[in-house]
């Protein structure tokens, strides 16, 4: 099994039997998994990003309509398979926890239509790993219950990003 195949099978179980899982608890019972695309590798980069020279503080909307503060903190550049595009990683204000909130052009039907969300992984000489195979729904995918940031107009993309999870249909 490939690293990504466990992360995967991990969160399957997670999200099935956790009582920290947003499911329900009658989505739980009828629950046979998430629904991936297949690994996509190069959906994968290493990039240098390019940081803003004064990172602002931005207010972003959530999906209960609260606000969550994030610093616009750099925008990445890459080469994906429907063409070149920019996307803005965001820092969580006094950590280095970055964030990549976007929507491709898939959403609303092959993926989660308020968007999904990447990790960012910072690699040596200031380089980034950004892995769309990983590519999640956040928890108000799965419960209203949860308030979760919505990808900003400048992360949002004309192009599909066919990698990670996607739009998830529970047992009815």
């Amino acid at each position: 099994m490939t690293t990504l195949t466990d992360s995967r099978a991990a969160k399957d179980a997670f999200y099935g039997t956790s009582t920290d899982s947003p499911l329900l608890p009658e989505q739980k019972a009828a629950f046979q998994g998430l629904n991936y695309y297949p690994e996509a590798p190069d959906l994968a980069f290493e990039v240098t990003p390019d940081p803003f020279a004064d990172p602002e503080l931005i207010e972003m909307q959530t999906s209960t309509g609260d606000q969550a503060r994030y610093l616009r903190w750099a925008r990445l550049t890459l080469p994906l398979p429907g063409g070149q595009v920019e996307l803005t990683v965001f820092r969580d204000p006094g950590t280095d926890s970055f964030f990549l909130p976007f929507q491709d052009a898939g959403r609303g039907t092959e993926t989660y239509g308020a968007g999904r969300y990447v990790d960012v992984e910072p690699l040596a000489g200031g380089r980034l790993r950004i892995d769309f195979n990983y590519a999640y729904n956040p928890y108000c995918a799965y419960n209203d219950g949860w308030s979760c940031p919505l990808p900003p107009a400048e992360n949002r993309l004309s192009v599909p990003i066919r990698a990670g999870e996607k739009v998830y249909h529970p047992e009815e």
